[in-house]
């Protein structure tokens, strides 16, 4: 049996239920990439190992959400689609996540106010003494949320491989104070 329903409620009905699916859906941020992000050419990890045939893309890169997948934010960059894998963060929603690597002002724009020491190593995607947690993000990319829960910690861990894991420690002004690891990955990571 077919029933009539009154136009006012299908129409209240069609916006909550457009209201239901905008709410499930995170938003797609325009922006600029917010650190030093290595790439295999389509997949970038929220690990940012150094593997081998990896290429750095720049902080402040353009990039914009395309959309979302399992654990992965789909982006555009330079006209290439590429995914950003939340392989080691997926306590934080993808919405956020995304809001991390994707931000709406250009940290690149700050490159020429820090130190030329600060400079060189956000440039070689590595970490110098006295350098800020910002120039340590710029740098490296954020530092993966399951082994670095606190981002006001004192030392931040990090993996160059799945083999060579280092850390940078901060003084209480935030300054960077040590960089520690095996020989061969504090080789590759700190800049003297």
């Amino acid at each position: 049996m077919l029933r009539m329903v009154p136009i006012g409620v299908f129409a209240c009905l069609m916006s909550v239920s457009a209201g239901a699916l905008a709410e499930d859906k995170p938003d797609k941020p325009v922006g600029f990439l917010c650190c030093n992000m290595r790439t295999t050419g389509s997949w970038i990890s929220d690990i940012n190992y150094d593997d081998k045939g990896m290429k750095i893309i720049p902080v402040g890169t353009p990039v914009a959400v395309t959309g979302y997948g399992h654990y992965r934010v789909k982006v555009d960059i330079n006209g290439k689609h590429q995914a950003i894998g939340n392989d080691y963060s997926r306590d934080l929603p993808l919405d956020v996540f995304a809001k991390r690597y994707v931000v709406a002002d250009d940290p690149a724009v700050k490159l020429p106010t820090f130190t030329k020491k600060a400079q060189e190593a956000i440039a070689s995607a590595r970490v110098a003494l006295g350098m800020t947690r910002e120039q340590v993000l710029m740098s490296l990319g954020y530092p993966v949320s399951s082994e670095n829960p606190n981002l006001g910690a004192r030392t931040w861990k990090f993996w160059l491989s799945s083999f060579s894991e280092f850390h940078v420690s901060f003084d209480e002004n935030d300054l960077v104070i040590e960089v520690s690891g095996d020989m061969e990955t504090k080789r590759q990571v700190f800049l003297e």
